[in-house]
Parts: structure tokens; sequence; C-alpha cells
């Protein structure tokens, strides 16, 4: 699933080329009658709603919470996108195939990787470019509402951001201080107790922090809790500058990978000798509440 990175990276994209336009329409090939998506374009009902709602509205900011993408839109509405386990978004220039129901991208380019072919809705803009969703399981999230909404489930129980300034060690602590039977790695990817860090920077945040996966929260130490917070700070910071991660299918608004996962330390490097300086130790795998965790046999205590 794409993590606070490769969202960041999608939002400051999308900042840059749809800021202005109007949506002119919109189309999708989602049809479920999963009553958890009826409030989503999937359902189509809601989509008639959805598309009578945004056409014609323009788009006036685009920013993130969590791992959310907020498209704010004239009379005061939101697009939500959340992209789950293998959606991205995408922007540029498409052409509808009428006899197949689908969309391909105009020009030859980073459209035509293989892992943006699966589109599922497009946006048709004023500019005479397109913002297109591609979701190969089909786990995404479209939805609407109001932008003034004080309460809005697609949004709620949401921890802190951690990249933001009043985000220090202090709230930190506090944090995880709700979760004191947890395990670190478990409440590291809990998106009521911080937003953002899921399976990958999970394990490279204690990868680096020397700390074990298993450990809980109660047990560590005041200066493993530091090395945690300063790693967290520095590798989803590292994750934005290399433009994400693609490890898997994510890709950003051009078509393009990004390179965070030339750059792992325990993320699916099963086998492997660690690399921290000194250390003997090889990267093992383990679940840990269901998830994959990878770290080191040694220095990882």
């Amino acid at each position: 699933m794409p993590e606070l990175p490769e969202v960041e990276t999608t939002v400051r994209g999308l900042k840059k080329e749809i800021l202005g336009t109007k949506i002119l329409d919109v189309w999708t090939d989602l049809n479920t009658k999963d009553k958890r998506k009826i409030d989503t374009i999937s359902n189509p009902n809601y989509f008639l709603y959805f598309k009578k709602e945004i056409s014609g509205q323009k788009i006036i900011s685009v920013e993130r919470r969590a791992k959310n993408i907020l498209i704010n839109l004239s009379k005061e509405k939101t697009v939500l996108v959340h992209l789950k386990m293998t959606g991205h978004l995408l922007f540029g220039e498409y052409k509808f195939i009428k006899k197949e129901n689908k969309w391909q991208p105009y020009k030859k380019g980073p459209l035509e990787d293989p892992y943006n072919r699966f589109i599922h809705a497009v946006f048709s803009l004023s500019n005479k470019k397109y913002l297109a969703f591609s979701d190969a399981r089909k786990f995404g999230k479209i939805t609407l509402f109001n932008t003034k909404e004080n309460s809005n489930k697609h949004l709620s129980n949401l921890g802190p951001e951690p990249l933001e300034k009043n985000f220090d060690f202090k709230k930190f602590k506090e944090r995880l201080s709700r979760k004191p039977k947890g395990k670190i790695k478990t409440v590291l990817m809990d998106q009521s107790i911080i937003v953002g860090i899921g399976n990958i920077y999970s394990d490279e945040i204690l990868w680096r922090s020397n700390v074990n996966p298993k450990r809980k929260v109660s047990d560590l130490k005041e200066k493993e809790l530091i090395l945690i917070f300063k790693a967290i700070k520095q590798l989803l910071n590292k994750g934005i500058g290399f433009g994400g991660d693609s490890m898997s299918d994510y890709r950003n608004i051009y078509g393009l990978p990004g390179k965070f996962q030339l750059h792992h330390m325990a993320y699916r490097r099963t086998g492997e000798k660690c690399s921290k300086k000194g250390c003997l130790g090889v990267i093992i795998r383990e679940v840990i509440n269901n998830r994959s965790a990878h770290f080191c046999s040694k220095h990882q205590i």
C-alpha cells in the first residue's frame, strides 16, 4: 500500500498540474454491490450523484491527510482518493477506446508502463488533459464530501501527521503510550496513533533505530524512543526525496516509478547480510499480527 511519501509525492505532482482547471466529465467502469463501497464511485447510483456534483467544478487546492488525497473544488466540495493497495493517479493525454470500453495513453511514454494499465476512473479536465486512476486490485476509494464538514467518517480517528513541526518527541511518546502493550511495529502502523507509516517504512525505521519489531512499547527505553522518533522524520522525508517507493505498483502522476526501493536496508531483503557497519546479522522475515516484518537478526534487539 502506498504510504505517506508516495501519497505526498502524488499530491505535490497534482499541485503542479491540475490547480485552476475545471472537471468537465468523469468516467468509471467500476460496478459493485458491496455495501462497504455504497458511498464511493464503485456504486453506480453513487457515481451518478458524484458526477453531477463535480462536473463543471474548479479545482482550487490539493492536499494530503494521512494516506488520503483531497482535491478541493469550488462550491465547497472535496474529492477524496485513497489509493489502498495498488492504486495511483496518473496525469496526461488519454484516448477512449469505445469498442473495448477502456482508456489508453495518447502517446508513447511512461504512462504505458504495465503497472499503469488498470484504468478504472478518468476525470476529463478543461486543459485537455486527463486525471486517471489505475488500480489493479480495485480496492481504491474515490468519494465526495462537503469540504467544511465537521465530522467526516472517511477522515475520522486519525492520529497526527509525523512530519508536521508540532509533532515533537513529547507528542510522539504520548501517542505511543496509548498502546503500551502493543508491539512497536504494529503500533507505528496504527493510523489512529500516527498516520502515514505502513509496512515498508516501519521496517526501515526500526532497522535504523536498532529496535526489534516485536518489542512492546512499554519495554522501550527513552534513548530507543528518541532513535525511532528521529528515524521517522528522516526516512519519511527520504522517501519523499526519492519520489516514493515502487517496489510494487506505485507510480507518480507521470507514470514513473520512485526510487526509495533502491535504498531498502530491511524491507524484502530476507536472507541478505545486514548492511549496518560492523553487524554480522542477516535480514529475516517474521509475521507479526498478520503483517510481514523484515529485520536484522543481530543488531535489532
